[in-house]
């Protein structure tokens, strides 16, 4: 056998985030697969996102100090060590590829001056920070979102640019444990694409534990200063700060490798085009596929997971569709923000029915001593079935979960008013919601 032929395999998965999961799963089923990463073999999710946010939030939740508060979420990410997971890899039978991975034409990836072949492409590269056209924003001192999970320094004065979930957790993050934090944030509200209630009551926590917020503005411009940096505003104000947290955002990370080779339509902002399946595209034999936040569809860790099982399932033959409707929406900051669904913000071509409830009517916020949040639930009228719910409050993340299944199972009223929780909980707020609903329908 020639060394090219050694090196052609049944699947090839660019990108070790959501590809991880992909690959280890088609290999144990029996297929060859070798996986290339450049980065670290996981993705960022358990470096440089998820895993070290909700360390240090709970790290704030704790009263921890900041020293041990960086200890503890350097030991959950592993110190930036993924030679654990590469090794698990290699146990599933993955050939770990390091390197940046090219398509130089249909059927074949080139790393690093090497050539790869497959005949089924999967394509996982995730996504990178956006950088906002702010004049003078490339001569100051600034973080993204991966920078400000993995140092260990402490901003006297913080601004963050973003009102989105990066945003506001890492506005709570670093004014819990002491940083002067500004968040500028060009719409009316935190979280805009979500229900009014969510973002006012977001803002209102991070205000209580001092933060400064400026809606509705957005950032002109900055400059370096003797004692640091000034950040210019729309609104004719300024912000004198230390540094500049970047969380503007996010765009699938496509640059560079090779997708004009396949023909597959790309747009940068948006990411590649998937159908029901997560199939890209494919020609002469070969079969490409897409899943992660390369695809734009939903930029969180367990939609990425959700399509890595479609892939998967899929590629073996046993086709499976995807179906979005219930895809949740956290933001894990104290209170914890879900939401799920559609938003009556976002909602189209639906006639919306509402309802909700303020946890401080809950026993659950006595004996939590915490009254703070609210549950809003969305029906659709004309069908008479839930399609959105969003909440507010203590362990939103946990309790609220069973409103997913009942917008995905596209669950009856009738049965959803009958269910019982348990006393004392946080659950319970969906109960008079839910009846409200019922009896307006």
């Amino acid at each position: 056998m020639t060394d090219a032929q050694d090196r052609r395999y049944d699947v090839l998965v660019l990108g070790g985030g959501a590809g991880k999961n992909i690959a280890a799963d088609l290999a144990r089923a029996g297929r060859s697969v070798a996986l290339v990463e450049r980065r670290l073999v996981g993705g960022e999710c358990p470096y440089l996102a998820c895993m070290p946010s909700k360390s240090l939030l709970h790290s704030a939740r704790r009263g921890e100090t900041w020293e041990h508060a960086v200890a503890r979420r350097d030991e959950v990410t592993r110190h930036l060590d993924d030679a654990p997971t590469a090794a698990a890899m290699a146990e599933a039978g993955v050939t770990v590829v390091r390197g940046h991975g090219r398509v130089a034409r249909p059927g074949t990836v080139e790393v690093e001056g090497t050539e790869y072949g497959y005949t089924d492409l999967v394509i996982s590269t995730g996504s990178e920070p956006v950088t906002p056209d702010v004049e003078g924003i490339g001569d100051v001192p600034t973080w993204t979102s991966d920078e400000a999970l993995t140092r260990p320094d402490l901003p006297r004065r913080l601004i963050v640019l973003g009102g989105g979930p990066v945003g506001c957790e890492l506005s709570q993050i670093y004014a819990a444990f002491g940083s002067q934090v500004t968040l500028v944030e060009s719409a009316d509200r935190l979280l805009s694409s979500e229900a009014p209630f969510v973002g006012d009551m977001l803002a209102d926590a991070l205000r209580r534990m001092g933060a400064d917020l400026r809606l509705g503005v957005g950032a002109t411009s900055a400059e370096r200063t003797e004692a640091g940096l000034r950040l210019q505003l729309s609104d004719g104000g300024q912000i004198d700060a230390d540094r500049i947290l970047i969380a503007a955002g996010r765009r699938p990370r496509l640059a560079d490798i090779g997708l004009e080779q396949l023909g597959i339509d790309v747009d940068p902002g948006r990411g590649i085009a998937v159908d029901v399946t997560c199939k890209a595209g494919g020609s002469d034999g070969t079969t490409v596929w897409a899943a992660g936040d390369v695809t734009g569809v939903a930029p969180y860790t367990h939609a990425a997971n959700y399509q890595s099982r479609l892939v998967v399932s899929n590629v073996l033959g046993k086709r499976r569709e995807a179906d979005y409707r219930a895809v949740p929406r956290a933001v894990y900051t104290t209170p914890t923000v879900y939401a799920v669904g559609v938003s009556p913000v976002s909602a189209t071509g639906l006639d919306l029915v509402a309802a909700g409830y303020d946890l401080s009517n809950l026993p659950r916020a006595t004996v939590e001593n915490d009254d703070r949040g609210r549950v809003e639930l969305y029906a659709d009228r004309a069908r008479g079935v839930l399609v959105g719910a969003a909440a507010v409050g203590l362990y939103a993340e946990e309790w609220m979960s069973e409103m997913t299944l009942a917008i995905r199972a596209e669950t009856p009223l009738s049965i959803l008013t009958d269910v019982v929780h348990a006393f004392p909980t946080y659950g319970e707020a969906v109960e008079p919601a839910l009846r409200e609903l019922a009896e307006r329908l």
